[in-house]
C-alpha cells in the first residue's frame, strides 16, 4: 500500500514514522475543491491506526470536514526528507459545551498523549470550552510515503 519512486517502504516503516511525531499537516477540501492546510500537534496509536487532533469549531478545516469527511495527514522527519501521508474519513465529537462533558474528557486525553500533565486541569477544561473545542480522529485507512 505504500509506494515511492525507488520501490516500496513497508507500512511499517511508515507507521512508525507517524508514531514518531506530533506535529504534522492536516489537509482537507475547500469548496472549491482544493486543498486546505493547518499545520497541527497530533497523536497517533499505531495499535489502533488511529490519529486524534484538537481543533476548533470555528476554523475552516472543521467546516470542511463537515461537508467532506476525507482527511489526510502528513508528517514527516526531522530533516524533512522522510514522510508519511496517513488517509482516512474524519470523525468528529461534539463541540465542548461543559467543562465535565465527553469531548473535554477525550480532549484532556489527546493533550495528555502530546504534552503530559497539564499544570491546572480546571483551567484547561474552561478553556477548551470556551474555544469550542473537538477532537478529530482519524481512522487511518492508507498510508504513502518515503522512508530514508
Amino acid at each position: 500500500m505504500t509506494a515511492n519512486a525507488a520501490g516500496a517502504d513497508s507500512d511499517a516503516d511508515l507507521h512508525e514514522l507517524l508514531a514518531s511525531r506530533q506535529v504534522g499537516v492536516v489537509a482537507t477540501i475547500k469548496r472549491d475543491g482544493r486543498p486546505q492546510l493547518s499545520n497541527v500537534s497530533y497523536t497517533y496509536d499505531p495499535a489502533t491506526r488511529t490519529i486524534r487532533v484538537s481543533i476548533t469549531d470555528s476554523r475552516a478545516k472543521t467546516a470542511n470536514l463537515r461537508r467532506d469527511p476525507r482527511v489526510s495527514v502528513l508528517a514527516a522527519s526531522a530533516n524533512g526528507w522522510s514522510y508519511v501521508v496517513a488517509e482516512g474519513v474524519a470523525i468528529l465529537t461534539p463541540v465542548a459545551t461543559d467543562p465535565n462533558d465527553a469531548t473535554v474528557d477525550e480532549l484532556i486525553s489527546v493533550y495528555r498523549a502530546i504534552g503530559g500533565e497539564h499544570p491546572d486541569w480546571d483551567d484547561y477544561r474552561r478553556a477548551m470550552v470556551a474555544d469550542g473545542r473537538l477532537v478529530l480522529t482519524i481512522p487511518v485507512d492508507r498510508v504513502y510515503g518515503l522512508v530514508r
